[in-house]
């Protein structure tokens, strides 16, 4: 449901309610106006029904749908197909196409024959095994700022109303990296009110890239970056796969910026620390 993630739909499965992708679940107050909530469950599931009635006394569209046995469930991937085309056109995203993701592509092969991405910039701010960059019109952004945190607090409130924000991990997808990182988006989410994505990369490229790059100008970024520790070389190539990693982050973050998104990188050093300093800087940075 890549255009509906921009619009923060929430879906539910199974006993859970699990919010778009991924989302850690939140208060009835944690969402800002721009939410769709769709309660999807097996008759005789529960319903949720407490938090599905405070959002819809704040006023959020709530939307029910049951059915009686799991085999049912198939053909609601149908609805969510036309669902998806219906709000790329209304995002004024082709839903049908990708050629803002094959943009990124085009910057990765063009880095890949020069000898893949150079990381030779100077960071604006390294602290406890983290370093931040930005390109030339987000750095401005954060002129005069010299802290991880004071930076961050600076990007996030260029949040306006009606925005998303996303997490860009070029890192190992992992349950202990993905709930740090979903640790930051809640966060996020709870101070900003806005609806708060996170895609390991390269793999989401193919799912909300298109949206990120070529959707309309509501998002606010992270893409997060790192060493690679455990490296392996492509048969024959000549290069890791780390280095196509890097490659492609770098293209993709080259697109965002020329589209003018707001946007900055984290290099972690070290994943562990550098999720969990990042972590706390954001916790810092929206207090």
């Amino acid at each position: 449901m890549a255009g509906a993630a921009h619009r923060g739909v929430n879906r539910q499965a199974g006993k859970g309610l699990i919010p778009v992708d991924g989302e850690p679940l939140g208060k009835s107050d944690s969402y800002g106006s721009d939410r769709v909530f769709v309660s999807l469950r097996l008759d005789g599931e529960d319903s949720h029904e407490g938090l599905l009635g405070a959002l819809a006394a704040k006023g959020h569209p709530v939307i029910r749908i049951e059915a009686d046995t799991p085999c049912r469930v198939a053909r609601l991937f149908f609805l969510w197909e036309i669902a998806t085309a219906v709000a790329g056109a209304v995002l004024g995203i082709n839903p049908f196409d990708q050629p803002d993701v094959e943009a990124a592509k085009v910057k990765t092969r063009a880095l890949m024959e020069t000898g893949g991405a150079k990381q030779s910039e100077k960071p604006l701010v390294s602290s406890g095994g983290v370093s931040l960059y930005a390109d030339a019109a987000n750095a401005k952004a954060l002129t005069g700022l010299t802290t991880l945190e004071a930076c961050l607090k600076a990007h996030f409130a260029r949040v306006r109303k009606g925005d998303y924000t996303a997490l860009l991990a070029f890192i190992e997808h992992n349950g202990a990296n993905a709930a740090e990182l979903d640790a930051v988006r809640a966060d996020i989410r709870d101070k900003t009110g806005a609806a708060a994505c996170l895609g390991f990369g390269p793999r989401f490229l193919h799912s909300t890239g298109q949206a990120y790059k070529g959707g309309p100008d509501t998002g606010v970024f992270l893409q997060i970056t790192c060493d690679h520790v455990h490296d392996i070389a492509v048969p024959g190539r000549g290069y890791s796969f780390g280095a196509v990693i890097d490659a492609q982050a770098a293209g993709d973050l080259a697109v965002l910026a020329e589209r003018g998104r707001r946007v900055l990188r984290i290099h972690l050093h070290d994943v562990p620390e550098g999720l969990r300093t990042l972590r706390r800087a954001v916790e810092t940075a929206l207090r």
